[in-house]
């Protein structure tokens, strides 16, 4: 049997320190490979800029668009089973697990190197835009609460215009002719989807008013700080949700009724309510991609749209009958949505076509300069 001291020299030998310090020049040309590896997984996530163009190039309009079409459509299922079923009658609270569940899924995120850098910018808009997303999410619930589906969507009516007011008083924004007429379709093809259910109350629709100008200015700030500052979504929601946080905390207590504690929370309720979390930070998540994809006033559209749908989708499937009058006036309002969207995408093809003759001849005389050089040489 080998003793201690023979052990000892074995490894005091001269042949065998050349090979263990191989072995760790082996072990760091690995940490290095490994380094390398991952620093260029993550090249795109080392400035703001980069960050953008990777969400730009992933995240296409359409893209955007369908996927906060699909996820509004079931957090309004799973918040009707949270209030209704579950009896869970605290619509301010709701929100602010949400935002809970948000903050949490978004520092694992940032643990994991997963949320771009910030660019620099001043805390005044990140403040605002935090104020007015906890005042939208808070109120909104609160009105649906107080009010049917026809009052809230009759308000959410309310928002088209005043985006259009504050964007031009902000960024001297104009609406073509065409746009304005297609808008006031949509507008009046929903209100005479949901006319036939506007019971309300005096504190409800007092909510329901103040819920507009929030709403307005968080979809205005969401579009414009993602396209003019080269912010993305995570990136704002990293920085907004804790400031919308306290400001939910703080209107918890003004907003909701009391009980709360006493609430049941069983494993099957307090489950859903987690569920419903989860579902409101894909909502904010993709409502964040669509505006910083598109416009503040296309996201209402598809809003709008998203009403009309389940208007129709309620008759056709489940044989719902809402009258032919909201029938109709959701089929005016599908076609104006259909009249806008063919404006934008006409819109879009005129500024690419005026954009490819200078791209053109900047290739031709990249070109030109490249065979010049290849002569001299």
């Amino acid at each position: 049997m080998l003793s201690s001291r023979d052990i000892l020299n074995f490894f005091v030998n001269k042949d065998v320190r050349k090979l263990l310090k191989r072995k760790g020049s082996d072990a760091n040309e690995t940490g290095r490979a490994l380094e390398e590896l991952r620093a260029s997984l993550f090249n795109d996530f080392c400035s703001s800029e980069n960050a953008k163009r990777l969400q730009q190039r992933l995240c296409t309009p359409s893209v955007a668009l369908t996927f906060n079409f699909v996820i509004a459509i079931g957090i309004i299922f799973m918040n009707k089973w949270v209030l209704k079923n579950a009896g869970f009658q605290f619509p301010v609270l709701l929100s602010f697990i949400h935002y809970v569940v948000t903050l949490a899924l978004i520092a694992i995120l940032n643990a994991l190197s997963l949320i771009p850098p910030s660019p620099p910018l001043k805390s005044a808009p990140l403040f605002t835009l935090g104020l007015v997303m906890s005042l939208c999410t808070g109120l909104a619930n609160v009105s649906l609460k107080y009010n049917s589906v026809g009052f809230y969507q009759m308000a959410k009516i309310a928002v088209t215009p005043t985006i259009v007011l504050v964007e031009y008083i902000w960024y001297k924004m104009k609406v073509s002719f065409p746009k304005v007429v297609a808008l006031a379709v949509v507008s009046i093809g929903v209100a005479v989807a949901t006319v036939t259910d506007l019971q309300f109350n005096l504190f409800g629709a007092s909510v329901a008013l103040s819920w507009i100008i929030p709403s307005a200015i968080s979809k205005i700030l969401w579009s414009s700080l993602q396209q003019r500052e080269n912010w993305t979504a995570l990136a704002l929601m990293w920085k907004t949700t804790p400031i919308s946080l306290l400001c939910l905390l703080i209107m918890i207590p003004l907003l909701d009724p009391p009980g709360a504690f006493s609430y049941n929370w069983n494993f099957i309720n307090t489950s859903m309510i987690l569920i419903s979390g989860v579902f409101g930070f894909l909502l904010q998540w993709s409502a964040a991609l669509a505006l910083g994809a598109t416009s503040a006033i296309s996201h209402v559209v598809l809003g709008q749209f998203k009403t009309c749908v389940l208007l129709l989708g309620n008759y056709y499937i489940f044989s719902s009958n809402p009258g032919t009058t909201s029938i109709c006036g959701a089929l005016v309002a599908i076609s104006g949505m259909s009249f806008y969207t063919y404006l934008n995408l006409q819109n879009g093809k005129l500024k690419s076509e005026k954009g490819s003759p200078r791209k053109d001849e900047h290739q031709e005389n990249k070109d030109s300069r490249d065979a010049f050089n290849g002569e001299s040489i």
